[in-house]
Order: C-alpha cells, then structure tokens, then sequence
C-alpha cells in the first residue's frame, strides 16, 4: 500500500511535514481499541500489512484526515489523502501602528461553530505571530492577547484549501506600571500586593512586587494596593498608546 496526500483534490501533492498514523482493527471485537500499527512521516510511505481492516491517520499540521482502509490479500494500492488543508499566518500590530514585540502577543484558534452550550473547541494553542499554522479548509474563531491581562482582540478567519490566509490584528492598550509611594514621585514600596478590577468590578489582574507592569485595554479601573496590612485604591483611565505610570499614594 502506498499513501499519498495532497493539499486539495486537483492540488499539488504535500512532500514534508507529513505524520501517517495507522492502527488496526480487532476482527470480532466491536468494542476494542484499534492497535496501533506505528507512525510515518515520509511523504509517500509504501507499507506492507497483512489482510484486514486499518484506520489510516494523516496529519498536516493541526489539518488532519482520517479514513478506513481494507488491505486484501495480492492487492496492491494507491490511497489518496485529499487533506482540503490550507495556512493561516497571524500578523499583530499596536494601536500606534509599530509591529507588536517580538513574544508580546500570543493567539488562540477555535471552531467557528459552538456546541449547545455556546462554548467552541480549541485547535490551536500559545500560537505565536509570523508563523504559519496549518488548519483544515473552514471558518474558525481567533482570539489574540497582548501582554498578560485583558488586552484581547477577537475575529472570524477564513482558511481555504491549498491557500494561505494573512490576518493582521491590532491590538488596542497600552502597558501601564504600578508604583505605591508615600508621597508623589517617592520611592516604589516593596512587598505590595496590587489587584485591577474594570468599570464593572471585574477582576482584571493580580501580582506582587514594587513596579508590576501589565498591559491594559482601553478603558476606566480601579487599582487596589495592600502593604504592611493597609490599603490603598485609586481610579484611573486607560487609552491606547504609550506606555504610562499609575502612582498609588499611602493617604
């Protein structure tokens, strides 16, 4: 048996990056596992099995197919795997139009559809910019996120068969550091535990130290401060853009 697989079903044939899994199923027993058989990753393996009946798993990336095979005894066959497969490169700038820093921004891909309970599957997780995913043909559901807290943009992509799809994010916020002071501009006081909460109460983020700094999207907060068992709150506003500093005064 040779296994072959190709982008689309007129398209080119995939020549690397190709991983076959193929196990075996157990005559007789409806409810057994498959055995695995083993894994491939030459582009077109030739494979010598005995009669009976195979599940055959090609694997592109997160694309995928799968499919039963019946071997028959003196048969010598072909198998096309028509993988409907295509890329997807997420690209990520700032409000103020700079390339997003290397590291800074990280994405996620869902199903476009959601199950009866509105929630989506996952596919792809910790996906980075500038690299190329490879995905089955569909409507899938990204979600980007710059810095560590609530800076997150959400969008509907497109993947075609034998196509890549460029999707380019901005990402409105701004990095914004905390400093608890005795008083205007003074030193930053170690050992305070801070926690950000949003407009409607909402826990935002939470950390320790003297100048913690996250990235915030656009819009009103309130930070809190606690050190040496006191506490301390301030409101403030954020807009996309530069980086700012939020002072928090012990009074």
């Amino acid at each position: 048996m040779t296994l072959i697989a190709l982008l689309t079903d007129d398209g080119q044939r995939i020549d690397q990056g190709l991983v076959w899994r193929i196990f075996q199923e157990q005559p007789g027993a409806t409810e057994a596992k498959p055995k695995a058989i083993g894994n491939w990753r030459e582009p077109s393996p030739h494979i010598k099995l005995p009669p009976g009946n195979y599940i055959v798993n090609a694997s592109f990336g997160r694309a995928n197919l799968t499919r039963k095979i019946k071997v028959e005894i003196g048969a010598a066959v072909e198998e096309r795997f028509v993988l409907n497969a295509g890329g997807l490169r997420v690209n990520a700038l700032l409000s103020t139009g700079e390339t997003a820093p290397e590291r800074a921004v990280s994405y996620e891909v869902f199903t476009g559809e959601t199950d009866q309970l509105g929630n989506r599957s996952k596919i792809v997780g910790s996906g980075r910019p500038g690299l190329i995913v490879r995905l089955n043909a569909g409507i899938y559901h990204l979600v980007s996120t710059y810095g560590d807290a609530n800076a997150v943009v959400r969008a509907d992509v497109t993947v075609e068969p034998g196509k890549l799809t460029e999707t380019m994010i901005t990402h409105p916020g701004a990095k914004v550091t905390f400093k608890l002071v005795t008083r205007a501009g003074g030193e930053a006081q170690a050992d305070t535990q801070w926690n950000i909460v949003n407009a409607q109460g909402d826990l935002v983020k939470e950390s320790v130290g003297a100048l913690p700094t996250h990235v915030l999207g656009p819009g009103a907060y309130v930070v809190n401060a606690k050190h040496s068992g006191r506490g301390f709150r301030r409101s403030f506003n954020i807009q996309s853009g530069e980086p700012v500093q939020v002072e928090v005064v012990m009074q």
